[in-house]
């Protein structure tokens, strides 16, 4: 468990998820370090929350690529949650090697960094595009889960532990489908579809943070954890978007690097994943290198649950326009 009062620091603090995750521990009434390499980014965290949550908010300006400023601002840390990254998959294809430095070396950076420093736990925050990947930022999130997962091989006696969660779509974040649809609405112009036949994973922002939080809470070390969530074909999210509206839209193609469908868990995680309530946790095909301890716990936990019988993808099993309309309007999103 997160014990109260904890000292909490977040990477990529001033991104959509990273700030939601600010706001939500500051409320839990710990300490959070906001380490972020946009000046701007923290100056509007400390213009919006100083006022309410005094010295418990810590500002750190830093670049996940600079091992030195990590294990600078990882001293008497608790536990991490690594948010940053490169994720636009177009901007990834075309600089992919800024992508590798931000998503591979820096999340290595931070292993390093919090196994220097005898951070408890750390949360690295994945994506749905890891799986089977056919883009840059896929590729790069793929490796960044395997470094993770590898992380807890080679910690040896030191306490840190190291999991990943990963997420679908994250509903509303900036960038987002969400975004680039209610910008065209409201400029009258028709919503650009790549492709009728696309569907995606669709995550909200509460139901990421309350899976960073579980991962926190009941990682052993190496497990990815992947919350049950909905998925619809573009079209019926582009038709509930627009509300009463009648629905007009133009075939663009798929840009580079994009999939018609994605998927949560593999055909082959899948015989190694079980299913807790809303929560999907994928045991690392890795044990044999685990030490001991680890194993034993993962023997405890989950020797004796079913597991998964097929694959998670985003093209089975979609929600109704209806559906949408209602997961959107229950989250306060038309």
């Amino acid at each position: 468990m997160i014990a109260k009062n904890s000292r909490i620091l977040i990477t990529g603090a001033c991104g959509s998820i990273g700030s939601a995750m600010v706001e939500r521990l500051l409320g839990d009434g710990h300490v959070v370090c906001a380490f972020d390499q946009s000046e701007d980014g923290l100056f509007k965290l400390d213009q919006k929350f100083r006022s309410k949550y005094k010295d418990n908010l810590k500002l750190f300006v830093g670049s996940v690529r600079d091992e030195k400023r990590l294990t600078q601002a990882f001293e008497n840390i608790n536990i991490v949650f690594h948010c940053a990254a490169l994720k636009h998959v177009y901007l990834s294809e075309y600089n992919p090697f800024e992508a590798m430095q931000t998503n591979i070396v820096g999340t290595n950076n931070v292993i390093s960094a919090a196994i220097k420093t005898n951070v408890d736990r750390v949360v690295f925050t994945s994506s749905d595009k890891a799986v089977n990947p056919s883009s840059t930022m896929g590729a790069t999130k793929l490796l960044g889960e395997r470094v993770i997962t590898a992380a807890n091989h080679y910690a040896g006696k030191h306490k840190t532990r190291f999991s990943s969660v990963r997420f679908g779509n994250v509903l509303n974040t900036n960038g987002s489908v969400l975004h680039i649809f209610r910008k065209q609405i409201s400029s009258n112009l028709p919503l650009t579809i790549t492709s009728e036949d696309m569907s995606r994973f669709f995550i909200t922002m509460d139901q990421s943070i309350e899976l960073c939080l579980h991962a926190a809470n009941k990682m052993i070390g190496g497990e990815i954890f992947v919350m049950t969530m909905g998925c619809c074909n573009i079209i019926s999210l582009a038709t509930a978007i627009c509300a009463s509206k009648p629905l007009k839209y133009e075939l663009i193609g798929n840009k580079s690097g994009e999939k018609l469908y994605e998927e949560l868990v593999t055909e082959s995680e899948c015989q190694r994943t079980v299913c807790q309530g809303s929560v999907y946790t994928i045991v690392p095909d890795t044990l044999d290198m685990m030490p001991a301890e680890i194993v034993k716990k993962y023997e405890k936990f989950y020797g004796d649950i079913p597991k998964l019988a097929e694959p998670l993808r985003s093209d089975k099993n979609m929600l109704t326009t209806s559906e949408v309309s209602f997961m959107l309007q229950d989250n306060d999103l038309l």
